[in-house]
């Protein structure tokens, strides 16, 4: 193929897949989204058919039945000809050479400890997103230790105190970018290692195969036998209970070997409801680290680091607009700027006035507005107020039930229903950090099982004006 062509419709895709995201605004639905596009491995325009090669037949399939209709309306603002079509083909040929052995025994085990990286590449369903490296990612101080921590673990995988490595925090803050960065860094530095990555949903999925087909020996050899284990969203393992078993199995013959462990979560580990104790211990063994809210500056940063390279330029004073008004969550900044793509591609002389700016992002900006509305002093009154108890006895330590369960709420919808990081949240409670998260993690159980409680949750929110569709993941 022509190289101009190739590069022209990698641009286009680029394009359409930016403008895609950007209408979205279930987080939970652009993670979906966003997975299966790690499933895409390349693009190319043949006869007026925009064709979409995937890693896999399942997402091919999925892409065409779900997505394709959105996609072409995108690829229209991107500035495709109007009577393109979309093909989605899964292309074996990108299928990587998996050498496994057939069974794994105590000798294998030794084995492995002393040898190097050598077994042919290995990537599950789930592909090493290429985009995903540490040179693209936007470091700050609210990332800045993961970042080192998971540079460690590529300077030294598998070795004591960087095993496992993991990290947690909101949703879209940069988790799975740097998971993926530490795969496709340690893939760079020795193509022969066996790099493993997935979701604990995917882990949980192929078990539940394995175990129907009777193939749980062929399960065990083909995760306990890599170099480097990497799962999105371990917080899925609750789904499962026999499924924790096999996983608490599979790590213990994976670090047993000296072999890297890497996990991502939306909460550290001893607050993931539904786990183990056992596996929850496994967890904490080596580096746990936190992704927190970006600062100004560093949103500011991402959004220069995404429009490098886009053909219609965006204006720094939309880039200084975005950073300004939006600070949940890099998703949230990823959408704006997408929004400002589309309005660029409909009309590349469009002068983008602040005021202009605050039309075209509005449904961004109420719901950051929303967010940002509530301090934590309104809501501390509120539930004092519903409860009649004193800010003083809010505040207190005092552990009577009549006391504990005003204060946890007020911390969970603190952290809810605000920006603030939960060292801010717990000076303003006079509290640690540690009991932020306990009281958030205790008030979350207990909302399931108690309607009372959800009652005064609801008339809370009612009371301070606040919408649950908008709470912070």
């Amino acid at each position: 193929m022509n190289e101009k062509i190739d590069i022209a419709s990698r641009e286009l895709w680029e394009r359409a897949k930016t403008i895609y995201l950007s209408t979205i605004r279930n987080d939970v639905e652009k993670s979906q989204v966003e997975r299966y596009f790690t499933m895409i491995t390349s693009v190319s325009m043949e006869d007026g058919i925009f064709k979409i090669f995937t890693s896999n037949s399942f997402a091919a399939d999925t892409l065409r039945d779900n997505y394709s209709e959105h996609l072409k309306s995108c690829f229209d603002l991107a500035g495709a000809d109007k009577n393109m079509a979309i093909s989605f083909i899964y292309d074996d040929s990108v299928k990587p050479t998996i050498v496994i052995p057939n069974e794994m025994t105590r000798q294998h085990e030794e084995k492995a400890r002393e040898r190097p990286l050598q077994i042919s590449t290995y990537v599950s369903t789930m592909p090493l997103s290429s985009d995903y490296t540490f040179e693209e990612f936007v470091e700050g101080p609210s990332n800045s230790w993961a970042v080192a921590a998971a540079k460690g673990v590529v300077a030294n995988p598998g070795k004591r105190g960087y095993n496992p490595l993991f990290i947690h925090g909101g949703t879209g803050l940069g988790k799975t970018h740097i998971m993926q960065a530490i795969g496709n860094e340690l893939r760079k530095k020795n193509p022969m290692a066996s790099i493993c990555y997935l979701t604990a949903e995917v882990f949980l999925n192929k078990y539940s195969e394995a175990l129907a087909n009777h193939k749980m020996e062929q399960f065990r050899d083909r995760y306990r036998t890599i170099d480097l284990l990497l799962v999105d969203d371990v917080q899925f393992l609750q789904r499962g209970k026999n499924c924790q078993d096999e996983f608490f199995n599979t790590f213990n013959a994976l670090t047993s070997a000296e072999k890297q462990v890497v996990m991502t979560s939306d909460v550290a580990p001893k607050d993931l409801p539904g786990i183990e104790e056992r596996l929850i211990s496994r967890f904490e063994w080596g580096m746990v680290q936190e992704i927190e809210k970006p600062s100004y500056e560093t949103r500011l940063a991402i959004l220069k680091k995404k429009a490098e390279g886009i053909v219609q330029p965006i204006p720094e004073n939309a880039l200084c607009f975005i950073a300004q008004n939006i600070s949940s969550h890099v998703r949230a900044l990823e959408g704006a700027l997408g929004k400002i793509m589309v309005m660029l591609d409909l009309n590349p002389n469009i002068v983008l006035t602040d005021e202009l700016l605050s039309i075209g992002l509005k449904d961004f900006i109420n719901k950051e507005k929303n967010l940002k509305k509530i301090t934590i002093e309104e809501i501390q009154n509120a539930v004092c107020k519903r409860f009649q108890i004193s800010m003083k006895q809010l505040k207190s330590n005092e552990r009577t039930q009549s006391l504990v369960t005003p204060r946890q709420l007020a911390m969970y919808i603190a952290k809810k229903t605000t920006t603030k990081s939960q060292q801010e949240i717990a000076d303003k409670f006079e509290k640690t950090h540690a009991t932020i998260i306990h009281g958030v993690k205790a008030i979350t159980k207990r909302l399931d099982v108690e309607p009372e409680l959800k009652e005064s949750l609801k008339a809370l929110y009612d009371e301070l004006g606040y919408s649950p569709d908008n709470v912070v993941d």
